[in-house]
């Protein structure tokens, strides 16, 4: 069974996942993504950390590195976010509407996009 924890500071939150250092990361509708640690509270958000504009991010994971990848759907693409320096856009070709992202420990990007009804397989390394 789940244990149930209430985490304030969300607006329409969408996809959550998991973080490298324990806490976790969730994707709001239309607006940000934000960081929590290991003891739920809020840490901060991408938008704000990077000065990141986001049109409405879906999918978020983090690989091997503590990096964090976020798909957004109104930008049709797909952006890292190191734990230094600047947002990276992974892919943004051929995409009509990223919905879903998740990475392997070996650097393998699948993008899920919906607008297309596919799974797209991307390396990151």
């Amino acid at each position: 069974m789940l244990g149930t924890h209430s985490v304030s500071n969300l607006r329409g939150p969408r996809y959550v996942c998991l973080a490298r250092d324990g806490g976790f990361i969730v994707s709001e509708e239309c607006g940000d993504v934000k960081l929590f640690n290991s003891n739920h509270k809020l840490v901060g958000s991408l938008g704000c950390r990077y000065g990141h504009r986001f049109g409405n991010p879906a999918g978020v994971c983090a690989d091997v590195e503590g990096n964090i990848i976020v798909a957004d759907e109104q930008h049709r693409a797909v952006h890292l976010f190191p734990k230094s320096g600047s947002p990276i856009c992974l892919v943004s070709k051929g995409l009509r509407k990223p919905a879903g992202v998740a990475c392997s420990n070996s650097g393998l990007l699948l993008v899920a996009d919906s607008g297309d009804n596919c799974v797209n397989e991307d390396g990151v390394n």
